[in-house]
């Protein structure tokens, strides 16, 4: 079965992305709850279409997203949390932290975008990685101290 996902599905795909379900994944869960319509022929016309009016748009997008990207290359952020004498963090580094960090220094990145190589637990250097666009990936690395 063919679906038109309405939005981004982890694991699965992008707004807009024609993919290939099992039948009962989307009749009971992708159409119902909105993720997803049918693929009819009428579908994917209105689909082309709405996919062309867009191009323009997103390219727009895609650029700022380089800009942003070129402007992140250098950054090194500093996250200060209490830590105990081993090194551990009381808690953990979350993603709300990093787009804070991220807000100070100017940028303004959606914490939903921000994934970790490796949970944050300890004091020391991670990688957080910003997935701006579709195409366009940045690594930020950031250091965890203790305060």
């Amino acid at each position: 079965m063919e679906v038109i996902l309405k939005q981004d599905i982890k694991n699965l795909g992008e707004k807009d992305d024609v993919v290939k379900v099992k039948p009962g994944y989307g009749r009971n869960f992708l159409i119902p709850q909105g993720f997803a319509a049918l693929a009819t022929v009428s579908a994917r016309k209105v689909l082309a279409e709405n996919l062309k009016q867009a191009q323009f748009k997103q390219e727009k997008i895609r650029k700022d997203a380089d800009a942003i990207a070129a402007r992140l290359e250098g950054i090194v952020l500093s996250i200060g949390a209490k830590a105990g004498e081993t090194g551990k963090i009381f808690g953990a580094i979350n993603t709300i932290q990093i787009a804070d960090a991220l807000k100070k220094e100017g940028f303004d990145v959606d914490r939903r975008r921000i994934t970790f190589d490796a949970e944050p637990k300890f004091v020391g250097d991670y990688t957080a990685n910003l997935n701006l666009h579709k195409e366009v990936k940045v690594k930020v690395p950031f250091t965890v101290v203790a305060e």
